[in-house]
Formats: C-alpha cells, structure tokens, sequence
C-alpha cells in the first residue's frame, strides 16, 4: 500500500478502518488527516467541496444519532496505490434518533439502513466521493412518507429558492478522480445486465437472475427472486422512460473466500414522463443517480443492492412543479 499509512494490511481494511476509526470511535479530527481539504462530496441531495463542510456534516448526524453504527458489508475496488483506488463501500448502519435535526426533532425511533459509497483515494486521503444513504428507508421508519419529507425539507431549508438543490449535471463539480474502474469480466456482466433493463429488456432479468436471489432495494425493501426484481426496475423505469441512462463507474472483482462481485454508478437523467414509482406524471427533470452492488453464484445473480435516494427524486419533482 505504497504511500498508506503501514497499519492498514490492504485497502479494504484501510476504508473499513477509517469509517470506524471517524464515526464509531469518534475520532472526527482524523476527517483532517483522511479527507483532502478540497474533497467533493457528492450525494443524490447536494455537493459539497470542502473537507469543513464534511467535519460540520458529521458531528450534526452525529448529534442527531449519537449511537450510529457503521457495518461495512464489503468493498469492491479497483485501482492502485501508485495511481489512486476506488472503493465501492456498501455499509449497514444501525442508529437512534435520539438528538433534533435535519430530520426533525428527536422520536427515538430505532433505524436501520443501507449506505454505498464510492471514493477515492491516494497517498491515504481521499479526495473524491459519491455518497447514497437510503433516505427512504430513514424517513419511513420514523413515519413518514418520501415526498412529505421532501417537501418539509424544502420549507425547512427556506423555500424553493433558498433550499439546498439536488446533485444534477449541471451543480456537479469535477474532481480529480477520472477513472471508469476495471476490465474485470463481472463488472461487464452487471454493465449489460443494467443496460438490458434500462433498455427494456426485462427478458433479462429471468435470464440472468438466480431463482432464490436476494434483493435490497430503496426504501429498506428487500425481496427475492427475479419476479421481484422485475417490479423494482420496472416501477424505475417506467417512471422515467425517456430517461438517459449513463455507466459512470464499473469494477469487477475475483477475491479469496468471496463469491465473484461487481459495483456499478450509474444515473438517470431525463423526464419524469411515466406512470411509475413516482406516481402522477409532472413532466420535471430529474437526474437519479443509483448504485448497484451484485455478488454471482452458480445459477446466476444471487444477492443484489441497489441504492438511490427516492426523497432527492420527490425533492426535484416538486421544485419543478411548485408543489411546495
């Protein structure tokens, strides 16, 4: 791990190790050692440029859930330390809402949910990031609904004009990570599944999916099989089905003791056309920017996790329709 701090045995232990060391043993000070100081971060709900910017974000969620765990379930990456890694961080986190803040004031409720992140990393810092947490899954065990929420985030922030706008094309900021991931023959076989779907193709999905799959989708929805899997895509892509759909990231990967695995970043960019997920058609353009981790066995795709924030598609869909 040339140019890494010697603790850490490979790349995966130095991102799992991180995320522990930042979060869970509350050393946020390290975000200056770790965290370039002009990283960009970018989530479904904004971008951010500036390690400050991360250390505020962080201590107020951690206000808000002072018991956040992080679980890292795995990393698929790509990469070297000589030219910079990227690691597909896929995490469970348990909290509870036990302090005021981005999502109101405190219920107590006990939470659990999913989270993918992409970053890079070079000479033991990472300088560029895509971040999805499952907000669904968050809003809906504290009772609420997406497009509620959206909504009374977008009052809270001060009003369609003021609030904070969602990642699009147009509010991204480059940064110095420019890499498309591997050669790796899983990470195509994921690459065209998704662009089979995207394309209509939905033959694809008994093709390729194992019977007994398992599925964790938006929401905290989990299913099996590739019946399920055919309405988890379906309601995507027929809520946007003139929608551009995009490839930004695919890594494929053979590692000891793991099944063969892939990660891809992907969006879609285009109008919310369609009878779908998102209900009555508005005709507001949206970008969703989703990633999907997959593990293969011997009868196909067996375990699958798929990441987009449905509050930051609700979020453009009303500040487009003034449903506010």
């Amino acid at each position: 791990m040339q140019g890494f701090d010697p603790r850490w045995r490979d790349f995966p232990d130095y991102v799992i190790g991180i995320t522990r060391e930042i979060w869970e043993d509350r050393n946020i000070h390290a975000l200056h050692r770790y965290y370039a100081p002009d990283i960009v971060v970018r989530s479904p709900a904004s971008v951010v440029r500036g390690n400050q910017g991360v250390i505020g974000a962080t201590m107020a969620t951690l206000a808000e859930f002072p018991d956040r765990t992080l679980l890292g379930e795995d990393v698929i990456w790509s990469g070297t330390p000589e030219t910079g890694m990227l690691s597909s961080h896929r995490l469970l986190s348990t909290a509870t809402h036990l302090g005021d803040g981005a999502y109101g004031p405190a219920t107590g409720r006990r939470l659990r949910y999913r989270i993918l992140a992409d970053c890079h990393a070079r000479d033991n810092r990472i300088d560029d990031e895509w971040l999805i947490r499952d907000q669904g899954a968050i809003v809906r065990q504290m009772g609420l609904d997406p497009a509620a929420f959206a909504r009374d985030q977008i009052a809270r922030e001060g009003g369609p004009s003021a609030c904070v706008q969602p990642l699009t094309p147009a509010n991204d900021i480059p940064g110095p990570y420019s890499g498309r991931g591997n050669d790796n023959p899983w990470g195509a076989r994921l690459a065209e599944l998704l662009t089979r779907i995207m394309a209509a193709d939905f033959a694809a999905i008994p093709a390729t999916y194992d019977r007994a799959a398992q599925l964790e989708y938006p929401g905290g929805v989990s299913g099996h099989g590739p019946g399920d899997a055919d309405r988890f895509w379906m309601q995507l892509r027929a809520a946007f089905p003139d929608a551009a759909f995009t490839l930004h990231h695919v890594i494929g990967r053979d590692d000891p003791m793991m099944p063969p695995r892939a990660a891809v970043r992907w969006s879609l960019h285009g109008r919310h056309s369609g009878w779908g997920g998102f209900g009555t058609p508005s005709g507001a353009l949206v970008h969703v920017l989703g990633i999907t981790h997959a593990e293969f066995g011997p009868w196909g795709l067996r375990r699958e996790f798929t990441l987009f924030d449905e509050t930051a598609v609700w979020k453009q869909i009303l500040l487009a329709t003034g449903g506010v």
